[in-house]
């Protein structure tokens, strides 16, 4: 899953195209690279954002859409939005995922829209909002917390109508370095749910903390962890750098052979 942000503040600026042609220039290169979804996002969600209402996120991301599927009509385009408003226009436009950080808690409206649009949902588990999340995580033990909320929602999830739910830990969402870790360690227990499994760690503050750089800098950081991720579950890669990430799929692959 190759990531397209539309916004100025994104935290990884390299992610980050304002204009349709330099969008479409970006997804062509992922799409040649193995990308297999395109992730749209309107909205910058790292810690501390404020959140841009829904009919200014929907005026930049539906147009890009649209131009999206035009141009890659056989590409698989993931709406990353927890607004069901967005989600509606955007699936109308050419999404065919909808990928949720809120898990339905900003929008209620979330689960029986995506219900009704009969498309997969990215399931993503957030501590707290984006403006609030990394003030003071907590958690007595995250792995066990973050199951018994996939058990809930997924349950939530399929009363509603969902029937292709991926779940997403949530790296960085409500997190410290150390969840962070923990839950990659212990990733294979979500295998439990029967749901693929969505990593989103690319150049993420884990990384390049960790390593004393930057998210610039955290290329080599991120391939590291997609490898463990892989060899511990994780079906799908959210990655700013599809090149990359496809060779550690393509080798943890020949590894299984």
């Amino acid at each position: 899953m190759g990531i397209l942000n539309l916004t100025s503040d994104s935290f990884y600026a390299a992610s980050r195209h304002q204009a349709i042609d330099p969008l479409l220039a970006a997804a062509e290169q992922m799409l040649a690279a193995g990308a297999s979804i395109l992730d749209i996002g309107g909205q910058s969600t790292r810690p501390g954002s404020t959140l841009l209402p829904a009919e200014q996120e929907a005026a930049v991301v539906v147009p890009a859409i649209t131009a999206l599927h035009e141009r890659f009509p056989e590409a698989i385009i993931s709406v990353d939005t927890f607004y069901s408003a967005v989600a509606k226009d955007a699936v109308c436009a050419g999404a065919s995922v909808v990928n949720d950080i809120s898990a339905g808690v900003i929008d209620p409206a979330m689960f029986s829209t995506v219900a009704a649009l009969n498309v997969p949902y990215v399931l993503m588990h957030m501590q707290g909002r984006p403006d609030t999340m990394q003030q003071h995580p907590h958690y007595a033990d995250v792995t066990l917390e973050v199951l018994d909320f996939f058990i809930e929602k997924t349950a939530a999830l399929k009363k509603a109508g969902v029937r292709d739910i991926i779940i997403d830990p949530g790296f960085g969402f409500g997190k410290t370095s150390v969840h962070n870790f923990i839950l990659l360690k212990n990733l294979q227990q979500f295998s439990i749910l029967g749901c693929p499994l969505l990593l989103g760690v690319s150049r993420k503050g884990s990384i390049y903390r960790a390593l004393g750089t930057t998210a610039e800098g955290a290329l080599n950081g991120t391939t590291v962890l997609h490898t463990i991720g892989l060899m511990n579950g994780a079906n799908i890669l959210r990655a700013h750098d599809v090149k990359e990430a496809m060779e550690a799929i393509l080798l943890i692959e020949q590894c299984r052979q």
